[in-house]
C-alpha cells in the first residue's frame, strides 16, 4: 500500500480527533478532566463506549474465533446483558449515592486507607498490563501489515501512537473523549459494514443470499448443549456476566464515563443503551467473521486466526478495503487505549494523590495531573516495548491472563462492602487479597490435575472473589456492627 496514501489516512483521521477534542474542551478543568462536571448527555457516553469495549484486539479476535468457535460467543454476548443489568440496578445507585469520582474511594470510607489503595493498585496493575497487551498485539500488526514495508520501525510506530493519544487527551480529560469516542465508534462499525460489503461481492451474492449461506454454513452454530464443552451455555453465558461486572462495573475506565452522567437515571439509561448497541454490534463481528471464513475457503494460503481478518481485507479485497480495515483498527484501538490513560490517571490522582482532599489551586492540581498523565503514557510505552522484547507469545499471553486475575480480589472486597455492614481490619485487607491472588492462580495451575482435567475459565475471576470475601470475614472487626457512613467526595 502507497505510504502517501497511508500517512494521509492517518493525518485526516487524526485531524479529526484533535478538531472534535478542542472545540469540546475549551477552557477544560480538572474537574472536567475527571467526570466532565456531571454534564454529558447519557446518549454521547452509550454510544460512543462501545467503541471502548471493543478494542483493537476484539475487532479482531471475535471474527477470528468464528473459525474454530462458530457463533458460541453468542452465549457469552447475551450473558453481558444480565451482567449490565446488575451494573445499572446494583452498582450505580452506589456510586452515584456517594458521588465517587475513582470507584474505589468507596474502600476507603467503608474499611480504610489500606484498602482504598490495596484497591486502586489492583485496578492500575491489572489496567496497564491489559492495555498494554491489547496496544501490543494491535501495533504489531499494524507495523507488519502496514509500517514495516515503509522503512517505519515498531517502536517509531507505537511512540508515535502514544503521542497523539496523550497530546488530544492531557487537557480535557474525559469531557473530549466522550465526543471522540463517538467519531471512533462510527468509524469501527462503518468499518465492519464496509469489509461485510466488500466481501459480498467477491462472493458473488446479495445480502439475503449471503445471510442464508451464513445461516447454512458450519459457522453458524451458537448454542452448545454438551456435558464438560468449554462453549457449554451456561458457562459461557455466566462467564459474559462475569465479564462485563468485573471488566465493566468494577472497573474504573468504564464507570468513568457512567459517573460523567448527570444523574443516576441517565446512567442507568446509559447502561441500558449502550449494552443493546453493544450485542448489535458483536453479532455483525459474528456474522463478519463467518463470511470471512466462507471467504477464506477458496484463498489458498491464507493463515486462519485473528490474523486471517487482516490478511484478506489489505491483500484479498484491494486498497480500498485496506484503508477502512486499517481506520477501523485504530479508531479501535485508540479508543480503549485513551480512556484507559484517563482511567489511570484519575486512580492515580484520586486514590493516591487524594485531590479531592488537598486545598491546593487548580493551576497546581493541574500540572500534577498532567505529570501523571504523561508518566502513565510513558510507562504504557514501555510494558509494551517490553512486551516486544519478550518476543514469545506464550508469555505475553500469560501476563494478561493473570492481570485479568486481578479483578478477582476487587470483586469480593466490592461484593463485601455493599452487602454487608461488617468494617474489617484495614491494615490486613493487602494481605487477604494477596493470598486470594496466589490461591486463585494456584487453583488454575493445578487445575487439571485438581478436577479431573478441567480447566479454568473467566469463572477463576469467581473463585479469587469468593476467597477475597471469606478472607474479609475472617478479619472483621467483631465489635463493630455498622459500616462507616462514606462522605462525599467532589473535586
Amino acid at each position: 500500500m502507497a505510504s502517501n496514501l497511508v500517512y494521509t489516512v492517518i493525518t485526516v483521521f487524526f485531524l479529526c480527533i484533535f478538531l472534535i477534542v478542542y472545540f469540546t474542551t475549551r477552557g477544560a478543568t480538572t474537574t472536567d478532566f475527571f467526570n466532565a462536571q456531571k454534564k454529558a448527555p447519557w446518549f454521547a457516553v452509550a454510544y460512543g463506549m462501545v467503541g471502548v469495549a471493543l478494542p483493537g484486539i476484539a475487532f479482531l479476535t471475535i471474527p477470528g474465533d468464528v473459525g474454530e468457535n462458530g457463533f458460541s460467543d453468542l452465549q457469552r454476548i447475551f450473558g453481558y446483558l444480565l451482567g449490565y443489568a446488575f451494573i445499572a440496578t446494583i452498582l450505580l445507585p452506589v456510586y452515584y449515592k456517594y458521588e465517587l469520582i475513582s470507584i474505589y474511594s468507596l474502600f476507603e470510607e467503608r474499611f480504610g486507607f489500606w484498602s482504598q489503595k490495596t484497591g486502586s493498585m489492583f485496578f492500575i496493575l491489572s489496567r496497564l498490563l491489559r492495555s498494554s497487551f491489547q496496544v501490543f498485539v494491535i501495533i504489531s500488526l499494524l507495523h507488519q501489515f502496514f509500517f514495516a514495508d515503509l522503512g517505519v520501525s515498531f517502536g517509531a510506530t507505537l511512540f508515535f501512537g502514544i503521542s497523539l493519544v496523550w497530546l488530544y487527551t492531557f487537557r480535557g480529560g474525559i469531557k473530549g473523549i466522550i465526543w471522540s469516542d463517538i467519531f471512533n465508534t462510527t468509524a469501527l462499525i462503518i468499518s465492519i459494514v464496509a469489509i461485510f460489503y466488500l466481501l459480498m461481492e467477491k462472493v458473488g451474492t446479495g445480502f439475503n443470499d449471503t445471510m442464508l449461506l451464513i445461516q447454512d454454513s458450519s459457522f453458524s452454530e451458537a448454542f452448545f448443549w454438551e456435558t464438560g464443552s468449554k462453549n457449554h451455555f451456561f458457562r459461557q453465558f455466566f462467564s459474559g456476566a462475569f465479564v462485563a461486572i468485573v471488566l465493566n462495573g468494577l472497573d474504573q475506565d468504564m464507570m468513568q464515563k457512567n459517573l460523567s452522567c448527570k444523574s443516576v437515571t441517565d446512567a442507568q439509561k446509559n447502561m441500558f443503551w449502550f449494552g443493546i448497541i453493544l450485542v448489535v454490534v458483536n453479532i455483525a463481528l459474528l456474522t463478519l467473521g463467518a463470511l470471512v471464513y466462507i471467504f477464506w475457503q477458496g484463498t489458498p494460503g491464507a493463515v486462519e486466526g485473528t490474523s486471517l481478518i487482516t490478511q484478506i481485507a489489505t491483500e484479498q479485497l484491494g486498497t480500498i478495503a485496506g484503508i477502512i480495515f486499517l481506520v477501523g483498527l485504530i479508531a479501535a484501538t485508540i479508543s480503549s487505549t485513551d480512556s484507559a490513560l484517563i482511567s489511570l490517571t484519575t486512580a492515580y490522582c484520586i486514590d493516591f494523590l487524594d485531590f479531592t482532599k488537598t486545598k491546593t489551586g487548580e493551576a497546581r492540581k493541574r500540572m500534577k495531573r498532567i505529570q501523571v498523565h504523561l508518566f502513565f503514557g510513558f510507562l504504557l510505552f514501555l510494558v509494551i516495548m517490553l512486551f516486544r522484547a519478550i518476543d514469545k507469545s506464550n508469555v505475553v499471553a500469560s501476563i494478561f491472563t493473570v492481570a485479568a486475575y486481578t479483578y478477582g480480589p476487587l470483586l469480593g472486597m466490592f461484593i463485601f462492602a455493599i452487602f454487608t455492614k461488617w468494617t474489617v481490619k484495614d491494615f490486613l485487607v493487602p494481605v487477604v487479597s494477596g493470598i486470594a491472588l496466589i490461591a486463585s492462580y494456584l487453583m488454575d495451575f493445578f487445575s487439571e490435575m485438581l478436577f479431573n482435567g478441567y480447566n479454568f475459565g473467566y469463572e477463576l475471576i469467581l473463585l479469587s472473589a469468593l476467597f477475597t470475601f471469606f478472607g474479609l470475614i475472617i478479619i472483621i472487626k467483631k465489635q463493630e456492627k455498622q459500616p462507616v457512613e462514606i462522605t462525599n467526595v467532589s473535586v
